[in-house]
């Protein structure tokens, strides 16, 4: 079963792919993945492993204006959300973080910022969902920055739902900078934020899941900011993040696409195991074909990531197959986890088996980076040719 799902690897990626499952058995077996659940913990020697194999910047340098290959990111998300899911969750921020530094930092923001995420020293969060809004945040944005004097800024709002800032070094922060008269998307800037600046009060929410990476609401009360703390262009930093939303989705896909493979692997091994009537209890026709089921979604989930890793890496247009994939790969999590928990009954609500966490942390991708149902409406509209349905 290790192998389900990898044969369309290249060299490379199968060398990639043991890479990460190498240091996923040394770093992170079951044991510290429940322990690391239970205790509210990130696991930061798995993050510094991962960061000294270059698993984190992969591909993309300091000096270049492009990320890493999409294809090698899906490879090591899903390895990562197969196990210790909480750190692909972690892994798809900062890869986000790699692209928009990439593409818009400065030479000073890619030597201060980017250089120490891509060997692991240090991490960013992605700060902008607020308390009113998510997926209409340009709308209602109530994050604002304002000029003074000497070039600086002044930001105050709230940010909420951010994965990861508590233990981060720099917030990535759109606020809304000035009113636009033609899109509520414009007006908006991107800001590089020390967490340790003056007026940042980060405090972590109590989450259903993913419970090893922490999960924050974050107030700004006058934070000064430099000039230099622009990311990319004043006014234009909503348009650049929607940039980077192909990737994030196809990320997404993979870390779902992990937690479904896992979960599935899972339930296999239990089926093959667990005794009942004589006989092994993967052997009834009920529960046999729920995994089957599953293991069909996950296949069709993954040729869909595949056609969109591949349409993104050599540039051509990828935002609806990426959009497929993400909805076909967090039903397929959703699915996969439903069918393991029936088949081990009683033994699937224990935490001494993964299938409950898993179960749990399954169903993040049902509505982030965007709700299915809006990623639906997407492809009704861009896909079908059919009329805007929101």
């Amino acid at each position: 079963m290790t192998g389900i799902g990898t044969q369309a690897d290249t060299t490379a990626q199968a060398d990639l792919r043991e890479m990460v499952r190498d240091i996923v058995n040394r770093h992170a077996p079951p044991e510290r993945v429940r322990e690391c659940d239970i205790a509210n913990m990130f696991d930061l020697a798995l993050y510094r492993a991962l960061g000294e194999a270059g698993l984190i910047g992969l591909d993309a340098q300091v000096g270049s204006t492009h990320g890493a290959d999409p294809r090698n990111q899906i490879v090591v998300l899903e390895e990562l959300a197969a196990g210790p899911t909480s750190m692909a969750v972690c892994l798809v921020v900062q890869y986000m973080g790699v692209g928009l530094l990439s593409e818009y930092g400065t030479d000073n923001q890619r030597r201060d910022v980017l250089a120490p995420l891509l060997d692991g020293r240090e991490r960013v969060a992605f700060a902008l969902t607020e308390p009113d809004g998510g997926t209409d945040v340009a709308r209602v944005m109530r994050t604002r920055a304002r000029r003074v004097e000497g070039g600086r800024w002044i930001l105050d709002g709230a940010k909420t739902w951010i994965s990861g800032p508590k233990n981060a070094t720099n917030l990535i922060v759109l606020a809304r900078t000035s009113v636009s008269e033609t899109s509520t998307i414009d007006g908006i800037t991107m800001f590089v934020v020390p967490t340790d600046a003056t007026g940042i009060t980060i405090r972590e929410l109590d989450t259903f899941a993913i419970h090893s990476l922490d999960t924050c609401e974050i107030i700004f009360d006058g934070v000064e900011l430099d000039e230099s703390s622009v990311l990319g262009q004043a006014d234009r930093g909503f348009r650049q993040v929607l940039g980077t939303l192909n990737g994030e989705r196809l990320n997404a896909a993979a870390a779902a696409l992990g937690i479904a493979r896992g979960a599935l692997e899972a339930a296999v091994d239990y089926g093959r195991q667990r005794q009942v009537f004589g006989r092994p209890v993967g052997s009834f026709q009920a529960g046999q074909h729920r995994l089957v089921d599953g293991a069909i979604q996950i296949e069709a989930a993954r040729a869909l990531m595949l056609q969109a890793a591949d349409a993104t890496a050599s540039g051509a247009r990828a935002d609806i197959l990426s959009a497929m994939a993400k909805v076909a790969a967090s039903d397929a999590a959703v699915a996969v986890t439903d069918a393991g928990m029936r088949l081990m009954g009683g033994s699937g609500f224990s935490k001494e088996y993964p299938m409950e966490r898993l179960f749990r942390d399954a169903r993040l991708y049902t509505f982030a980076p965007l709700t299915n149902e809006m990623l639906r409406n997407h492809i009704g509209e861009k896909y079908l040719g059919l009329p805007r349905s929101f």
